[in-house]
C-alpha cells in the first residue's frame, strides 16, 4: 500500500507541473511585450527581454520536468495556495530581469517594481519614466493588467477543472454563472471589453497617442497607475482625459460580479421593453421587473457612491479649493477620491501642499479599498459593509422583542447570500491581519525617521496597492524600506493567509518528506 509521503509527492508533482505551465506561458509573454522594442526602440532594448524569456522558459521547463511522470486530476486548496505562491513568487523574481538586465535599476529595486507591477501597486523606483525604452513602459503596464485579473483567470480558461483550486486560493469568489471555467471567460470578455473601449475613448476623446492610451488604459482599467508620464495624468491637461481615466478607475474598482449583474439588468430592460410595448406587460409591471434586478441590489456599489460623495466634498471644502480654486478643486477632489478608493493611483497633483485632513482622506480611501473581486486592493467594500451592518443589527439586538433574530442577506454580484460565521470570520480575520501588517509597515517607516503623516500615508498606498505617494518611495529610500515596502505589496495583494499557509504548508510538508 502506498506511503503518505508517496501521495504527498504525487501533489508536489502536481504543482510543479502547474506551475511549470504558468511561468512558460510568461515566459512567452515577456518575449512578445519585448518584442515591441522592434517597434519602438532597438535590438539593444529587446535582449534583456530575450535573455530574460529564455531564463524563464528553462525555468518553467524544470518545473515541468520535476512534475512530470503520474497525473492527478485536479488541485485540491491546498495544493492550490502553494501553486498560487510558487506562481506569484516566481513571476515577480523574473519579472524583474528585464530591469535588471537593461541596467535600470538594480535587484532590490527592480523586484519592488515588478511587485508593485503584478500587485497592481503602480509605486515606482523609477525617477524618470520618460526616458526609459518604450518596451520597458509596456511590460510595466502588462504585467498590472494581467495582475489586476489574476493568473487564476487564464489558468481556468486552459486548465479547467485543473485550474478550479487555483482560481479559489487567489481569493476569487466571483462565480458568474455555475460553470467556473464559463465564468472565468465572461471575466477576461468584460476586462478586455473595457480595455478596447478605454483605449479607443482617450485616443479619440482625449487625443492621446496610441502608446499613451494602451498604457494608460491597461493600467487605469488594472487599478495599477503605472504611467507613462513623470506627472502621472496631470501631464496631459486635458479636463476629457481626466474624465475618462476616472470612468476606468470606477469601471476597474467594481466587481466583476457587479459588472455582469449590470450586463443582465440592461438586457432584461431591453426585454421587458419590449414586452411592455407589445402590451405582453404592464407599466407596474415593468418598473417592478426593474427593481428586481440583482445589479440595483448590490451593496458595495450604493457603498462606493456614498463613500465618493463624502470624500469629495470633505477634499474640497477642507483642501483642494484653498489650493487650486473652485474649478480645478472640484476636479482634483473628484480624481483623487475616485483614484484612491479604487486603489489606482493615478494623480494630477503632487502631494506636498495638502493638509493634512486631505492626506488623511486619501489615507482612509486607500485603506477602504475598492469592490469584491475587483482589480482593487484594500479591505474591499464588501467586507466593510458587511462590518457596517454588524454594527447596526448589534444596536437592533438591544431593542428586539424577546425571541426575534435578526440575519444579513445582501446580494453579491447575480447571487444572493446570506452572511454566515464563515462570512463574519473572514472580515474579523482580514481587518485584522490588515491592520498588524499596516502598523508594522507603519512602525518601520517611523523608524527610519519619515513624518507619522507620511509614514501613514505611504503604506497605506503600498498595502492596499494605491500607488499614491508623498515622496518616501523612490530610488533614493533605503533597502529596508524598499523590502519592507516589497512585502507589503505581495501580502496585501494576496490578502495574507495564502502566503503564510503556504509557507506551513511548506515547511511541514519537508519535514515530514525529509
Amino acid at each position: 500500500m502506498p506511503s503518505y509521503t508517496y501521495f504527498l509527492k504525487l501533489r508536489y508533482k502536481a504543482i510543479f507541473r502547474n506551475t511549470g505551465n504558468i511561468i512558460i506561458g510568461l515566459s512567452v509573454l515577456i518575449l512578445l511585450v519585448g518584442s515591441t522594442a522592434f517597434i519602438y526602440d532597438s535590438f539593444k532594448d529587446f535582449l534583456p527581454f530575450l535573455i530574460t524569456g529564455i531564463l524563464s522558459f528553462l525555468s518553467g521547463g524544470m518545473f515541468r520536468f520535476i512534475g512530470s511522470g503520474e497525473k492527478r486530476k485536479e488541485l485540491n486548496t491546498q495544493d492550490a495556495v502553494v501553486t498560487v505562491f510558487f506562481v506569484w513568487t516566481l513571476a515577480i523574481f523574473l519579472s524583474s530581469l528585464p530591469f535588471i538586465f537593461s541596467g535600470e535599476l538594480n535587484f532590490s529595486q527592480a523586484v519592488f517594481e515588478s511587485t508593485s507591477g503584478w500587485t497592481t501597486t503602480g509605486l515606482s523606483m523609477f525617477s524618470d519614466v520618460e526616458v526609459l525604452p518604450r518596451s520597458i513602459l509596456i511590460w510595466r503596464s502588462v504585467m498590472q493588467f494581467i495582475g489586476g485579473a489574476g493568473f487564476a483567470i487564464i489558468t481556468v480558461i486552459i486548465a479547467g477543472t485543473m485550474g478550479v483550486g487555483i482560481y479559489q486560493a487567489e481569493g476569487r469568489s466571483d462565480n458568474l454563472v455555475p460553470n467556473l471555467r464559463e465564468s472565468a471567460r465572461i471575466i477576461l470578455r468584460i476586462y478586455l471589453s473595457w480595455a478596447v473601449i478605454g483605449v479607443l475613448l482617450l485616443m479619440f476623446v482625449g487625443k492621446l497617442s496610441f502608446f499613451d492610451a494602451f498604457n494608460h488604459t491597461l493600467t487605469g482599467l488594472a487599478t495599477g497607475g503605472f504611467s507613462t508620464k513623470n506627472f502621472s495624468i496631470g501631464s496631459f491637461g486635458s479636463l476629457k482625459v481626466e474624465i475618462i481615466i476616472m470612468l476606468l478607475m470606477i469601471m476597474g474598482g467594481t466587481g466583476f460580479g457587479v459588472h455582469y449583474a449590470g450586463l443582465l439588468m440592461i438586457r432584461n430592460f431591453i426585454r421587458n421593453r419590449r414586452d411592455y410595448r407589445s402590451k405582453k406587460i404592464s407599466l407596474l409591471e415593468l418598473r417592478e421587473k426593474i427593481k428586481s434586478e440583482p445589479f440595483l441590489k448590490n451593496p458595495e456599489i450604493k457603498t462606493m457612491f456614498i463613500i465618493l460623495v463624502i470624500s469629495f466634498l470633505l477634499l474640497f471644502a477642507f483642501t483642494t479649493v484653498e489650493i487650486y480654486g473652485v474649478g480645478n478643486g472640484l476636479v482634483h477632489s473628484a480624481f483623487q477620491s475616485i483614484s484612491a478608493l479604487t486603489g489606482t493611483g493615478f494623480s494630477t497633483v503632487a502631494f506636498s501642499n495638502w493638509n493634512y485632513f486631505g492626506l488623511l482622506i486619501l489615507t482612509i480611501l486607500m485603506i477602504l479599498g475598492g469592490m469584491m473581486d475587483s482589480t482593487s486592493g484594500g479591505l474591499k467594500l464588501f467586507r466593510v459593509y458587511i462590518a457596517f451592518k454588524l454594527i447596526i443589527n448589534q444596536i437592533k439586538e438591544f431593542f428586539k422583542p424577546s425571541g426575534t433574530t435578526f440575519y444579513i442577506e445582501v446580494y453579491k454580484g447575480v447571487s444572493r447570500k446570506k452572511i454566515d460565521l464563515n462570512s463574519i470570520k473572514n472580515v474579523l480575520v482580514v481587518f485584522t491581519m490588515y491592520f498588524i501588517t499596516y502598523f508594522i509597515g507603519v512602525f518601520i517607516l517611523l523608524a527610519y525617521g519619515y513624518p507619522l503623516h507620511n509614514a501613514l500615508f505611504e503604506y497605506a498606498s503600498t498595502l492596499s496597492a494605491v500607488g499614491l505617494s508623498t515622496g518616501i518611495t523612490s530610488n533614493q529610500a533605503p533597502v529596508g524600506v524598499i523590502w519592507t515596502q516589497t512585502l507589503g505589496m505581495y501580502l496585501g495583494r494576496l490578502e495574507f493567509f495564502v502566503i503564510i499557509n503556504a509557507l506551513i504548508k511548506l515547511f511541514k510538508d519537508l519535514r515530514d518528506i525529509f
